[in-house]
């Protein structure tokens, strides 16, 4: 159950799903697919949601289809066997809960109270749904909730959207956001998956965050480091200063003080969370470099390098404070 959702958490966002046309089903899922956002909740608030769950996990079964607005067992139960991995409901069903508990079938309830984490708690959850986030009071409010039950985790949905899903990502007691802003009703009924598409990477690229950290130069010895970054405080103001293995100039330029990584050096690119980016890339053919992995005191991943050059250049990824 837990594997489940802890795949889930590596997408960051769940996009929440109405499909009303069941010829719809598949050029959405593709859409979604091909941008690199392959996992999706599927709404039981449609007649055709269950066929639509069905021919999305046959034609995608690496995607993970979770089935959304499930309100009894009966629901569960087509869900399943549609092929839908994991469940979510809006409220806390104690019957629909245990009935998911009993079969090892995943599934993330709503708890917008106390009483109903204490009752998720009792039950052995370790992941609830915060809904209708936005109007419940929103990352402030979960914050509160979280204080007393250290060990719940959240998934926000309702309200969150392109502007705040980062606010709500950077507390570490959310796994994913559920949103609609990118699949939104009147872009499936009209077809147009291709502005889908896009607003789905736009998505993607929000939550990643990548940002310009600093470009690495390979100098032969440290002696052509040091002058090199002194030569840049010179020209262009950015204060030298000596790190462990490389100069720095400013923020915006390293000189490694012997060659490493890269023909020429490295660029470095900052992100949200390594973890996402480097599963998102994943689907693109790149990965990391084994061994690059830095970490800091309480095991969080802070840099790591991926297995590819870009003209002369390794790249870096390090992780936001």
């Amino acid at each position: 159950m837990d594997n489940i959702l802890k795949e889930v958490s590596k997408f960051g966002v769940v996009p929440v799903i109405k499909i009303e046309k069941i010829e719809n089903a598949l050029p959405l899922a593709s859409a979604l697919y091909n941008a690199g956002l392959r996992v999706a909740e599927l709404t039981f608030r449609t007649d055709c949601a269950e066929e639509a769950i069905r021919v999305i996990s046959e034609k995608y079964p690496d995607m993970l289809v979770g089935a959304g607005t499930v309100l009894n067992i009966e629901t569960v139960d087509k869900a399943v066997k549609a092929g839908s991995k994991f469940i979510v409901s809006p409220g806390f069903n104690i019957d629909v809960v245990k009935y998911c508990i009993d079969k090892n079938i995943p599934i993330i309830p709503g708890c917008p109270t106390t009483s109903d984490i204490e009752k998720a708690i009792e039950l052995g959850l370790t992941t609830v749904k915060f809904f209708p986030a936005e109007q419940l009071g929103g990352l402030n409010m979960i914050k509160a909730l979280a204080a007393p039950y250290t060990k719940i985790k959240f998934m926000p949905t309702g309200g969150v959207n392109q502007n705040n899903i980062n606010d709500y990502l950077s507390f570490p007691k959310i796994v994913a956001c559920g949103g609609s802003w990118m699949v939104k009703d009147d872009l499936i009924n009209s077809g147009d998956f291709d502005k889908i598409g896009e607003l789905v990477e736009e998505a993607i690229n929000t939550v990643l965050g990548f940002e310009l950290a600093h470009v690495g130069i390979n100098a032969e010895n440290e002696a052509e480091s040091k002058s090199s970054a002194n030569l840049f405080e010179t020209l262009f103001g950015k204060k030298s200063r000596e790190a462990n293995s490389s100069f720095f100039a400013g923020t915006e330029v390293e000189i490694m003080k012997t060659p490493y990584l890269g023909k020429n050096g490295h660029i470095a690119f900052r992100t949200n969370s390594i973890e996402r980016a480097l599963h998102y890339l994943s689907f693109k053919g790149v990965n990391m470099k084994p061994d690059t992995e830095k970490y800091d005191d309480k095991g969080n991943l802070t840099a790591v390098y991926l297995d590819l050059e870009i003209s002369g250049f390794a790249i870096h990824l390090t992780q936001k404070k």
